[in-house]
């Protein structure tokens, strides 16, 4: 082998396994002196219980070349059939502006991050994430805008608890308006079946008092609201009686309302809405045959601390200036375990960064014209029809129309499509079209034509002066938006680039240096993977297009789906949940579905260990389980004492457990299979998390040492990336007796089983589009490189152990000091003996160049660390220096020779204002400050902000765009 081969091992490797992991043979075998182990497999025979181990290879073979996985992926793209979408449903065709595309989409800096939990060094994402809430909540009129969500169902069903939530009134139901759009009342469905919420859909077009939404509602309390705004027929109705009459009932109204006719008609805030969602996909982000796109909630004032996901706010640094930073943090449901009001964890930061550049690039005036365009389109395209002697059932409208056509709309819609056009079929009698950013006059004149109308150019009705645009008058917007400087201050694309550059230097991504997050897998996403996402052959599918149009893209995915099934050992896959939250609720649906049919639907309890991932308490409540937590025994692992307590104790109506494999501690546990066994002779289910899956590939398989289901973030092992915070994807895979119960989706039968639990997510293979991301990293890796990267994962976190166990004791470990993936540093008796904490070491290593590993969970005063397979030895020595220097710096501290208050832990990170200025008044020199060891002075990364104080209060944020002159010096 060269001296580039990525193993001492004779088996023979993908070109591409060497680029991807990290350390080279010569690196390995140091690191495994260090580690006292003889070889990779001797390590992780030593490491990983021998009941769990895989005795066969994975059956995945590996491509030639990078090029020829690309050539692959060029023959998916060629299988599908890209054609004019007028589907609509929330779906359209838009432009991405090149500029954002590159220096956004398609740029690392932007992709490689993690999600803003350290704001210092994630000001550019946060000040991105505060356009977009300013976008929201200017466009929608509503006080406070969430910094994006998954889709617009899920936005949607998220609203649909937070009303009911808010109203306090158990037997209150939510009426959903029958023009909803269909996916959106499936996923609402399928959230509110799991917990018993009652769900009423019907017309409210007609109602006008409370009596009115009362009868609407059979009678019952309502204490929802959800409408459509444009309507799915493509009606902008008046629902301010709707609105006054909910008031008057006690319910507050969700708007399901679409950004860019925002720009010209009222926004629900000023026509009474308590609540808008939506998604932000048509503001520059392709349709992707369903995702990922940024998703969205505005809340008016009050309803703040009820929102679900992260909210962004302006609060100031320890110098007193203005500094962006998460707000209301102790919202995040992770934290809220089954307190949760929602298991949202992951947002789709990468999105809505998108989306908020398109906003940026466009400005008001931009936006307005696109939309207006479009209406001009659609009344032109609406007189013309009518003039050629078709029924069109829309009267008022923004960019869709509902055709009549008795008998006829298979007819119609196969004659469009002989024009290179797709419709949507309402049913037998009616077609539907929506007109986009994308939609020009020969689209209208080959609609015209396939509904055998003539074209009449002469006559160009809906500009301005002529015909009605489809806007009733008292319905068009007057108020102002995005008039902060920011949406006004880059029409060159110069400008443009220059601020995108700018706030990409002021955050910290995999692109600088290592991410070292325990339980987060900040792992290479490679180019090769990456390239194919933005072709039009997958970037312009829309979801609901014809199965034979999209034949290229489902192959892909059940490629993909097979695949993962192979690494995991079960029977069955589903893509559609598109994070891992999603992956959870779908998996944990499919237990009770599965009890549900064997009649012993009683079986509600989840027991769930107390080292476990929050959001699996928060699923299991969504999901409609009651959560019992199981004890952790004093070496990390699950007190298998108090588990079979429990057990016994709720035998009869033991649903599942929910567990993490290996556990969050870090530790492969050996008692996993016998915890398998005890649950299933009670006759429960097995959930494994997925979320350590980076440890197991190729060396294990859950599905086959005894769980039944499993979610698997391919955000994390399998190389989609972080974006920020998002696109997540988690898909729930499971063995063969819960597969009848896997997600489903009411427009695409082919996307699940018939017997299904109901739609988790908007589109049936959730965000879609980025799947070619793994489907590259599995086929460029093989079975081989697969297993070898996740020996090398747990290689690289037993030589950070290793090299600090002596200075920062591993809390948890198994055999031969081993642990799995990640290691967990103590520090809480440091913080005892010097008042250092994990902040003050977390914000120091901003100054030594790297982001901080996970703090103080899953225990308080620890730092859990996991380098990943992608980081080579140069990085994890940098990494282990760092930390070897900061406890010298912490041991100063100790003997009393630096007061803590007074040292550079408890000032870090140093900004290089602070280190210019004129008032330095440290006992420190300011280029210990700054450049510490290890530091180049040439590759000094510096923080574009001091530490900000997280317990500054929230009620003081300022959540939209605060004026310019706030953040002058």
């Amino acid at each position: 082998m060269s001296s580039q081969s990525p193993a001492t091992l004779d088996t023979p490797f993908a070109d591409f396994v060497g680029r991807h992991v990290g350390p080279r043979a010569d690196d390995i075998e140091q690191m495994l002196g260090i580690v006292g182990q003889p070889s990779l497999d001797a390590m992780c025979d030593r490491a990983i219980p021998g009941a769990i181990r895989s005795t066969e290879a994975l059956r995945v073979d590996a491509a030639d070349s990078e090029s020829a996985v690309i050539e692959e992926l060029r023959g998916f793209a060629a299988r599908n059939t890209v054609l004019t979408s007028l589907i609509g449903l929330g779906y359209y065709g838009t432009v991405t502006p090149p500029v954002v595309r590159r220096n956004v989409l398609e740029n690392p800096a932007w992709y490689t991050a993690y999600t803003p939990y350290q704001p210092e060094i994630s000001q550019g994402r946060l000040e991105a994430l505060l356009n977009f809430q300013t976008v929201v909540s200017d466009l929608t009129g509503l006080d406070i805008a969430g910094s994006s969500l998954l889709d617009e169902a899920t936005a949607a069903a998220e609203a649909m608890s937070l009303m009911h939530r808010a109203s306090r009134a158990a037997d209150g139901v939510v009426v959903v308006d029958e023009r909803v759009f269909p996916q959106t009342i499936a996923v609402m469905h399928t959230r509110a079946s799991a917990i018993g919420l009652p769900l009423v859909v019907a017309d409210l077009r007609g109602v006008r008092s409370a009596e009115d939404l009362g009868a609407a509602a059979d009678g019952a309390t309502v204490v929802g609201v959800v409408v459509q705004y444009p309507d799915a027929t493509g009606a902008v109705l008046d629902w301010r009686a709707l609105a006054e009459a909910a008031d008057a009932a006690g319910a507050l109204v969700t708007a399901c309302a679409d950004l860019l006719a925002l720009t010209l008609v009222v926004p629900p805030g000023e026509w009474g809405a308590d609540i808008a969602v939506g998604s932000a996909q048509r503001l520059g982000v392709p349709m992707g045959f369903g995702g990922p796109h940024a998703g969205y909630m505005s809340v008016h004032q009050g309803l703040e601390r009820q929102l679900p996901g992260r909210l962004v706010g302006v609060s100031v640094d320890a110098h007193g200036k203005p500094a962006y930073r998460l707000a209301l943090q102790t919202r995040e449901q992770h934290i809220r375990r089954e307190k949760a009001t929602s298991n949202i964890c992951t947002a789709q930061v990468l999105l809505a960064v998108m989306a908020s550049m398109y906003a940026v690039w466009h400005g008001p005036e931009g936006l307005t014209g696109i939309a207006q365009r479009i209406q001009s389109h659609t009344a032109r395209l609406r007189a013309a029809l009518r003039a050629g002697g078709v029924d069109v059932v829309t009267e008022t409208h923004f960019d869709t129309l509902t055709v009549s056509v008795p008998g006829r709309a298979d007819g119609v819609v196969r004659d469009l499509l002989e024009r290179g056009v797709n419709l949507r079929r309402v049913d037998d009698d009616h077609v539907s079209l929506s007109l986009d950013e994308t939609s020009t006059a020969a689209t209208l004149d080959t609609v015209l034509a396939g509904f055998g109308v003539e074209a009449q150019p002469e006559q160009p009705v809906g500009d301005a002066g002529n015909e009605p645009s489809g806007i009733p008058a008292d319905l068009a917007r007057t108020s102002d938006f995005l008039t902060h400087p920011v949406f006004h201050a880059h029409r060159s694309e110069t400008a443009m680039l220059r601020y995108l550059r700018r706030l990409a230097d002021r955050d910290f991504a995999l692109d600088r240096g290592m991410i070292p997050l325990g339980s987060c897998t900040m792992k290479l996403n490679a180019t090769t993977e990456m390239e194919s996402i933005t072709w039009p052959e997958f970037a312009n599918l829309h979801p609901f297009a014809p199965a034979d149009q999209t034949e290229g893209i489902r192959v892909l995915i059940d490629d993909l789906a097979s695949w993962l099934c192979e690494i995991t050992g079960y029977d069955a896959v589903s893509l559609q949940p598109n994070a891992g939250s999603q992956g959870e609720f779908a998996g944990l649906l499919a237990i009770h579905a599965y009890h549900q049919a064997r009649g012993e639907s009683h079986r509600r309890i989840c027991l769930i260990p107390a080292s476990a991932h929050g959001t699996n308490a928060a699923s299991a409540v969504m999901a409609g389980l009651k959560v019992v937590v199981v004890k952790t025994a004093p070496d990390g692992t699950v007190d298998m004492d108090d588990l079979r307590g429990k057990i016994e104790q709720h035998r009869e109506n033991l649903a599942a457990i929910m567990v993490t494999y290996p556990s969050t501690h870090g530790v492969y546990e050996d008692t996993i299979t016998e915890l398998c066994a005890l649950v299933h002779d009670a006759g429960g289910q097995v959930y494994v998390d997925g979320a350590n899956l980076n440890a197991l590939v190729g060396l294990a398989q859950p599905g086959k040492f005894g769980a039944d289901v499993s979610h698997l973030n391919l955000h994390k092992t399998f190389c989609i990336p972080h974006g920020g915070g998002g696109p997540g994807v988690g898909p729930v895979a499971v063995r063969a007796h819960l597969a009848p119960h896997l997600p489903n989706h009411p427009l695409a039968p082919e996307a699940g089983p018939e017997t299904g639990v109901g739609p988790v997510s908007a589109a049936p293979y959730g965000s879609a589009s980025i799947l070619p991301i793994s489907w590259a990293y599995v086929r460029l890796m093989g079975g081989t490189g697969l297993r070898h990267a996740t020996q090398v994962a747990v290689l690289n976190a037993n030589y950070v152990a290793a090299r600090l166990r002596e200075h920062y004791p591993v809390l948890y470990s198994g055999p031969d000091g081993l642990v799995a993936h990640e290691c967990i540093l103590d520090v809480r008796k440091i913080t005892a003996d010097t008042g250092v904490t994990v902040d003050d070491i977390a914000k120091r290593l901003i100054d030594y160049g790297f982001h901080a590993p996970t703090m103080s969970f899953p225990v308080a005063g620890t730092l859990m660390v996991e380098p990943t397979e992608s980081e080579n030895k140069y990085e994890l020595d940098r990494f282990c220096d760092a930390m070897i220097a900061i406890r010298d710096e912490i041991e100063a501290i100790h003997k009393g020779d630096v007061a803590v208050a007074g040292s550079m832990l408890r000032s870090a990170p140093h900004t290089a204002r602070a280190l210019a200025s004129d008032d330095w008044d440290k006992e420190y020199e300011r280029s210990a400050a700054a450049f510490p060891v290890g530091v180049d002075a040439a590759d000094k990364y510096w923080p574009p902000v001091g530490r900000i104080d997280g317990a500054y209060g929230d009620r003081h944020l300022v959540c939209s765009c605060p004026p310019p002159e706030a953040f002058e010096s």
